[in-house]
């Protein structure tokens, strides 16, 4: 797909991939939705800083768990016109064992992280129906980002593992339902950006088990992304952006 001027939501665009995937659509060439929900600085940041690179932003509240929320935020491109291109990547990132686990918290993981990136999808889909396709060629593209934990479970992380593995398994069949209109891929992280208040031992014992033998960026994963929109011939599929940790 051509990106010049073509409009993308990102969900999530508060969080530090979801913000990277944002800016490097924009230096592609996109106009960009970009989402939040209670992290509102974060994502004007992301704002400022694409209108400052010559870009063309606009951050937008919606609570994904609501349907007219999701509604609003396909309405929300103004001038910048419909949008084809859409990155699910607002999530949650929870550890906790399978003995605290409550009917609360696992509704809330699966709402967030499987329920609500399905039902923006369909409202996406819903909104580039009337797009004409021509000579197969796809009109609109979906990158889902998931998690290898969806591939390669860990313990103490049941409910997320469960929800990005769910949503592997959504990206397939979204793929076959939606072809040729749609291509609807998914990006699985490894580990990124390590956070400052883990301990070193951890993060040596992390990254032992990766090949690379290092943490990713939200910068490579941003254009892991990129990758798949701009390919139409790719559909269905789950890219792995760990530095090698799934081998």
């Amino acid at each position: 797909m051509e990106t010049e001027s073509i409009t993308a939501v990102v969900t999530g665009a508060s969080g530090c991939v979801g913000g990277a995937i944002a800016v490097a659509l924009s230096r592609a060439g996109c106009r960009c939705v970009c989402h939040y929900h209670h992290n509102e600085a974060p994502a004007k940041k992301i704002v400022e800083k694409i209108i400052a690179q010559g870009g063309r932003a606009v951050a937008v509240k919606a609570d994904l768990t609501d349907t007219d929320d999701i509604s609003r935020l396909f309405d929300a491109y103004g001038e910048f016109g419909p949008p084809r291109i859409l990155v699910n990547s607002a999530a949650i990132f929870k550890r906790g064992a399978i003995s605290e686990i409550t009917a609360e918290n696992a509704r809330q993981m699966l709402d967030i992280d499987l329920v609500s990136p399905i039902l923006v999808s369909a409202a996406f889909a819903e909104s580039v129906k009337g797009l004409q396709v021509t000579g197969n060629i796809p009109v609109a593209k979906i990158v889902n980002l998931v998690d290898i934990g969806g591939i390669r479970p860990w313990a103490n992380y049941t409910m997320y593992c469960a929800a990005k593995a769910g949503l592997i398994a959504a990206t397939k069949s979204m793929a076959k339902e939606l072809a040729p209109a749609v291509c609807v891929n998914a990006v699985a992280p490894g580990v990124v950006s390590w956070p400052d208040d883990v301990d070193k031992e951890e993060y040596d014992r992390q990254v032992s088990m990766i090949p690379a033998q290092r943490v990713g960026t939200p910068e490579e994963i941003a254009a892991a992304v990129v990758f798949l929109i701009k390919n139409d011939y790719i559909t269905g599929q789950i890219l792995n952006v760990d530095g090698g940790r799934c081998m």
